[in-house]
């Protein structure tokens, strides 16, 4: 009896000493971002005095250079609503795809406590904007604490602890480091652009690191009350699940044979190219004369002449689904539900090598073959690449046929003729609104499809994306399963 005392002792004797030197860390972090908030409050003479002066001398090292501010940019945007906002949100449908509620609970209510804390403190605080001699970034709101600094280590902090257990132990301490790293450098591009103060960015990591570390207790006091082990925090939340949020934990091998599926890629994509840029010269400069010649001459103009307002700014719309960020989104979106509910990269890679070649097919065809616009009002004005092909006709196609290619062979669903509907309805929609908008002649849709259809034929021959269908791969989660999600989120956000 003494025995098993002993054995249910050591872990709550392990647990209690995590637990003070946590909340003490927690507790300091709160405690000095209190004091920070006040100094801040109150302009407190030294601290105002240093912060501008460290926000002028960021301004006159960055403003010069338009390439460093392009790359702080970028780096900024990792810390942005969006960005996390996009990440969260796919992380807690994996999580519930994935029949993991209690971490996709945990999710929600650190993330949403991290988007209440940072407007309601701006607003209380009242600072503005640091206001240096040459302004190369803007940002709304007041300045206090920095939105970014405390997005960013809320975040990626708590998809770190949700994640840790499905990386292989010593992949832990380097995806820890990487991740402070990358939170250290958003707060820092705040201060560089000169949106905030070196306060406002110290502030938000203090009320982060506070935020999560509250959150995170909480997790744990859970599991110790349902006498589950509470491990150390480099091991994640829930160690136990680490199989179950693993990407592809059966997967061995993404491609059977790497080098020389890599070999035919290279030579399909070169072959692909060759029939665009035979068919862009042919319908660019010899086909006056012929069927296509005349297809490129009055449907332009046809178009032209029934402009109105109306259709303008339909066409407007419509052409932004084909975009560069509507496709990114759409991916973005897409990829990672593949990969929670089929639990394999294989389909993941087919989409996103579907989109490189699409890209790199389109600028290198553009650029050789550089046929100009179509002679009527060109509504979208000087483009930095030419006419032929259609860049988003192809890159729409691409998508929603790789999308198609997915999607149809693994459910036998109603639903899955939606894809197909989509796969027809969106390259059509943007294809009418380019040539409306006088972007392209009708031969440059033609080459949008050839590009789409080629390339896709030889990712397919490739890559074979539903080959985990023959090995008999059955999805996390079936479509008739979905509206069990609701109750699984719910039971896990009830106490008790």
């Amino acid at each position: 009896m003494t025995a098993v005392k002993e054995v249910v002792r050591r872990p709550l004797g392990h647990f209690a000493e995590r637990s003070i030197a946590g909340l003490a860390a927690v507790a300091g972090a709160g405690v000095a971002f209190g004091l920070l908030l006040m100094l801040v409050r109150f302009h407190w003479s030294p601290l105002n005095d240093a912060d501008h002066e460290v926000a002028e001398w960021f301004n006159g090292l960055v403003a010069p250079h338009g390439a460093l501010v392009t790359v702080l940019q970028a780096v900024t945007d990792l810390g942005g609503r969006p960005v996390l906002i996009w990440l969260v949100s796919v992380a807690v449908i994996g999580l519930l795809i994935r029949r993991q509620a209690r971490l996709a609970v945990y999710l929600i209510i650190t993330g949403v406590g991290g988007l209440i804390l940072d407007p309601s403190l701006k607003t209380l605080v009242g600072r503005l904007r640091p206001v240096v001699d040459v302004p190369i970034a803007s940002a709304p709101g007041n300045s206090f604490p920095s939105g970014h600094a405390l997005g960013s280590f809320v975040a990626y902090g708590a998809l770190l602890l949700v994640f840790l257990p499905a990386m292989a132990p010593r992949w832990r301490k380097p995806a820890i480091a990487i991740g402070a790293v990358l939170v250290a450098l958003i707060g820092l591009t705040r201060i560089a652009l000169g949106v905030h103060y070196v306060s406002d960015v110290i502030g938000g990591w203090l009320l982060g690191a506070a935020w999560l570390g509250v959150t995170a207790y909480a997790f744990r006091l859970w599991r110790r009350e349902r006498g589950r082990p509470v491990p150390p925090l480099t091991e994640g939340l829930e160690p136990e699940a680490g199989h179950d949020i693993a990407p592809a934990p059966a997967e061995e091998h993404v491609l059977d044979h790497p080098r020389s599926a890599v070999a035919e890629l290279l030579v399909g994509w070169v072959l692909v190219f060759g029939a665009l840029y035979g068919f862009g010269q042919f319908v660019s400069y010899h086909a006056k004369d012929t069927f296509f010649g005349t297809l490129d001459t009055e449907i332009p103009r046809w178009f032209a002449e029934r402009h109105t307002d109306v259709l303008t700014d339909v066409s407007w719309w419509w052409s932004k689904l084909g975009d560069t960020h509507a496709i990114l989104i759409v991916s973005l979106v897409f990829c990672p539900l593949v990969l929670a509910v089929w639990r394999r990269w294989r389909p993941v890679l087919f989409v996103a090598l579907a989109m490189f070649g699409e890209l790199t097919l389109f600028l290198a065809s553009a650029h050789v073959v550089d046929r100009p616009r179509p002679p009527v009002e060109n509504l979208d004005g000087q483009m930095p690449t030419s006419s032929f092909p259609s860049g988003h006709i192809a890159a729409t196609i691409c998508l929603w046929l790789a999308v198609v290619v997915i999607v149809f062979p693994r459910t036998d669903r109603w639903w899955r003729w939606i894809f197909v509907a989509l796969a027809v309805i969106m390259p059509v929609g943007v294809a009418t609104s380019r040539m409306y908008r006088g972007m392209h002649h009708p031969t440059d849709f033609m080459g949008a499809i050839l590009l789409s259809a080629l390339w896709i034929g030889v990712l397919y021959w490739t890559i074979r994306p539903n080959a985990d269908l023959a090995e008999g791969n059955q999805p996390a989660i079936n479509s008739e399963q979905v509206d069990e999600l609701d109750d699984e989120l719910a039971k896990a956000g009830r106490p008790g």
